[in-house]
């Protein structure tokens, strides 16, 4: 076979902390996913090289995508390096996808292999939130410094204009940044609203993690329960923080006001957003909303704080209300309630969140990155064949 990458398939490999069927999966594997399986559907020989849930197997296949489990939380780091290495002259270009530290695949690649550094956010203020000090030092290191230097011949991606400027301003870094952002997936067919879900109803789709803040959300229910009676809240998602959420619930005697769901199907995900009259968003900072997004194609807007992704994803007094400094969360939902009961408006509201949502496709998203990576490997043989001539 030759070794030109224009004359043959190009070999793609894609590094990411998790895939989709993760127990822990969020937004960034949603995102990796998507355009894995979209760039294999065009033509392209793809690797999804990730850690290793208990249960899952090593090695699988889905979508045309051969995926590569390999190591823990941790351990998944070095194991995909020296993967890498075991196989550095078999890939024609990587997507290394940044979940707080990047895999660093340069150091395991030939030089002239394109490496696209996928950033989702900026976590330097999230290593605190998990991690005792020395080891959020490490991490900002990590994110910072080291990975400045690692990744200053390659390009990186950013899934927002929040992203970028966060590169730019809070990191340093000097090289392309390219935007390239997510799509939008939702169950096929109509989508039913769930019924009997209160009035009004509120949703909050969201891995329970310390800082996506879903506390405030009890607190918003304590607030506000007198003020609207039939009010429900509704928690869509699990995780860590679930135990303690349900205690504060449960200590708050909001049994009856905060429904807790837990992981759900797409479907019934779809059906419970659809059937709400507000979708929430407590998150300190995104890289981008995603959930924003798929409530949006529902016709269902959102209040979420004034932070970098959600800033973003939330056209404020459009397709929804940002919680600026020195606002309090129950009360913009409060505002945007009572904006909501005029039917009129709460139309034009719809229509307009539709409208937003309409404009992010997955399938634009791949041929991006795809065009992106081809013309990558295209430059990177150009000048190894300048070289050769030398």
């Amino acid at each position: 076979m030759t070794s030109d990458p224009a004359a043959r398939q190009l070999r793609l490999a894609i590094v990411n902390w998790r895939d989709p069927w993760h127990p822990a999966a969020g937004g960034a594997e949603r995102y990796a996913w998507e355009l894995a399986r979209r760039l294999a559907a065009a033509g392209m020989d793809v690797h999804y090289v990730t850690a290793r849930a208990p249960g899952q197997a090593r090695r699988s296949r889905a979508e045309g995508v051969r995926l590569v489990r390999l190591g823990g939380r941790f351990t998944v780091y070095p194991l995909v390096l020296l993967w890498m290495l075991a196989r550095r002259r078999r890939f024609d270009a990587v997507l290394d996808c940044q979940n707080g530290i990047p895999f660093f695949t340069p150091w395991a690649l030939p030089r002239r292999v394109p490496v696209f550094c996928v950033v989702h956010h900026v976590h330097t203020e999230q290593f605190g939130m998990y991690f005792p000090g020395w080891l959020a030092g490490l991490g900002r290191l990590l994110e910072g410094p080291v990975a400045n230097w690692t990744y200053r011949r390659h390009a990186c991606v950013a899934v927002s204009q929040s992203t970028a400027r966060g590169l730019r301003e809070e990191l340093g870094w000097k090289g392309p940044v390219h935007l390239v952002y997510n799509g939008l997936t939702m169950p096929p067919g109509p989508v039913r609203p769930a019924e009997g879900l209160g009035s009004p109803a509120l949703v909050c789709v969201n891995r329970l993690v310390p800082h996506k803040r879903i506390d405030r959300l009890v607190d918003l229910a304590d607030r506000l329960r007198d003020r609207h009676p039939g009010l429900r809240v509704h928690l869509v998602g699990d995780g860590p923080e679930a135990g303690p959420l349900a205690a504060r619930i449960a200590g708050r005697g909001l049994d009856d006001v905060v429904v807790m769901h837990g992981f759900v199907s797409e479907e019934d995900k779809a059906a419970l957003v659809a059937g709400a009259d507000l979708n929430v968003n407590t998150s300190r900072g995104e890289g981008w909303g995603l959930s924003v997004i798929e409530a949006a194609s529902l016709g269902v807007p959102t209040v979420a704080y004034d932070v970098p992704g959600l800033q973003e994803a939330v056209w404020d007094g459009v397709t929804g209300w940002l919680v600026h400094d020195g606002e309090e969360i129950a009360d913009v939902v409060d505002r945007a309630l009572k904006e909501l009961a005029d039917p009129v408006r709460r139309a034009e509201i719809a229509r307009e969140c539709r409208e937003q949502a309409a404009r992010f496709d997955w399938a634009h998203s791949a041929e991006q990155m795809g065009a992106l990576i081809r013309e990558a490997v295209r430059a990177a043989g150009s000048r190894g064949r300048e070289r050769s001539w030398r």
